[in-house]
């Protein structure tokens, strides 16, 4: 291991990295901020439906096929691609090594766009298997595993060469996600499609695979992109590296267990039941150390929320963290669950978890990270504010409007007195709010895109300085000096 010394020399490798990762990592956030706009325009459809059922009447269009589109090319296209091209370039980064194997990786992206093809395909043809979070059939779900053999092999490569000592907290979570994606989705398909167990058994393994998708590939991810950032913009250390590896062990340890206070009051042993309950509790532990941390670290320094894009994204995705993860442990509980279960809450609370914890903080280290894989600045601090606001109100309204509706609906549900389509309408007025807070979402998603496309197409001049909320850009008039050189 040959250890990086002088600044210059770490500065320097720096450089060679984002160079090296420039394609590679550009190709899996340009793949992932399409798939994201093809799942919120997906969730979008299947919102209308659900107040406005003859919307878009065609049989590939039924909510039956088109939800499952959504949540999977928002978990797998957006979620899968912006986690990969984040842990590459992280790596990258915090070992100060170039990015091996870009050949095989270019292709091992392209190979992962062609599996989220044709899974959306074949799910929006009818071939879906009707298992929650692997409805891909599995020859789609193949292409999807096969390029982290690459992702893994990669990661332990720069992790071997590294070129410092010191071994981040980030680097902990980016080496376990890309050891437990993949055991993951192969330990459930052997389950659940391959038949290596049956009955009750599947739907155990089934929402062991459902909730640990989440909170072991995309939460691991994003905390990952936190620990860097927020220590990184504010240049200052993280407040403790020791209480950061004890959010790391009880988030690995206690997660896993979690996943089947889901099936609270389904035909299964309580004992199975109690286990994912006890495990919900102990994730008390990680959250609230991973929290103390984040604003530890921030404190004294929340000022400079008002202008780094980066950070206050950061920032959202943090807190969003802490929020959604209260609200799924105590989800948990079978009190709860007795109001919760069946209801617009579990919805309100799995896009709290998408939209409001992880996505902002992959939109936080495309901010940071594009001008320095591009060596040029964001076009427009309109459009980011457009991104960033739009993006805490969609995520606000939505995540408010279904758990209010949905407490609601469970106490009507559990009124005998109250007739069924008397719930069903009550509910209508907080669908139609679910259909605004998407259309906000994408409009802020759309906000990003253009932003990001100025960002890929290379131009001779670029902005100076960084570009902060506070900046004001103007596009076409550098455009027009452009033409002039």
């Amino acid at each position: 291991m040959n250890v990086v010394n002088s600044p210059t020399e770490e500065i320097r490798a720096r450089i060679e990295a984002d160079s090296s990762a420039r394609v590679v990592v550009t190709l899996y956030w340009a793949s992932a901020l399409f798939w994201l706009t093809f799942a919120t325009l997906a969730g979008l459809i299947s919102s209308i439906k659900l107040h406005s059922p003859d919307f878009l009447n065609y049989e590939w269009l039924t909510f039956g096929r088109i939800r499952p589109v959504h949540w999977d090319t928002a978990i797998y296209g957006f979620g899968g691609l912006a986690a990969s091209g984040t842990l590459l370039w992280l790596q990258a980064r915090l070992c100060q090594v170039k990015l091996p194997f870009r050949g095989p990786l270019i292709i091992g992206g392209i190979l992962y766009n062609l599996g989220m093809v044709l899974g959306v395909i074949a799910v929006l043809a009818g071939y879906s298997t009707g298992v929650e979070t692997l409805e891909f059939p599995v020859w789609a779900m193949t292409f999807l595993v096969l390029p982290f053999v690459v992702i893994v092999i990669a990661n332990f490569t720069m992790y071997a060469r590294k070129k410092t000592q010191h071994t981040y907290v980030s680097q902990w979570y980016l080496m376990a996600v890309t050891v437990w994606f993949p055991v993951l989705v192969l330990s459930a398909e052997a389950c659940i499609n391959f038949g290596a167990v049956d009955g009750v058994a599947q739907a155990i393994a089934n929402w062991w695979y459902g909730h640990n998708v989440v909170g072991l590939f995309a939460t691991p991810t994003g905390i990952a992109a936190a620990y860097y950032l927020i220590p990184k913009v504010i240049g200052k250390p993280i407040h403790s590296y020791h209480l950061s590896l004890v959010g790391f062990w009880t988030n690995a340890i206690f997660y896993n267990w979690a996943g089947t206070h889901h099936l609270t009051g389904g035909p299964l042993p309580a004992w199975t039941i109690t286990v994912g309950v006890v495990g919900s509790m102990m994730m008390f532990i990680p959250v609230i150390t991973i929290g103390i941390n984040h604003h530890m670290t921030m404190l004294g320094s929340f000022h400079l929320l008002k202008t780094s894009p980066t950070l206050r994204f950061a920032v959202m995705g943090s807190m969003m963290y802490t929020v959604a993860s209260f609200q799924g442990s105590l989800e948990a509980l079978r009190t709860h669950q007795e109001v919760t279960h069946f209801t617009h809450y579990t919805i309100g609370h799995v896009h709290l978890g998408m939209y409001g914890f992880f996505a902002p903080l992959m939109f936080a280290m495309m901010y940071y990270a594009m001008p320095r894989l591009m060596r040029q600045e964001w076009s427009s601090a309109r459009l980011i504010r457009i991104h960033f606001w739009c993006t805490l109100v969609g995520t606000a309204l939505y995540g408010g409007a279904m758990c209010f509706a949905g407490v609601k609906q469970g106490l009507m549900m559990n009124d005998p007195a109250i007739p069924f389509l008397k719930v069903v309408e009550f509910t209508i007025p907080f669908l139609q709010l679910r259909t605004l807070a998407g259309l906000i979402l994408l409009s802020g998603t759309m906000a990003f895109l253009i932003n990001f496309g100025r960002m890929m197409a290379r131009h001779k001049l670029t902005f100076a300085d960084p570009t902060l909320f506070t900046s004001e850009r103007n596009w076409d008039a550098l455009l027009e000096e452009e033409q002039k050189v």
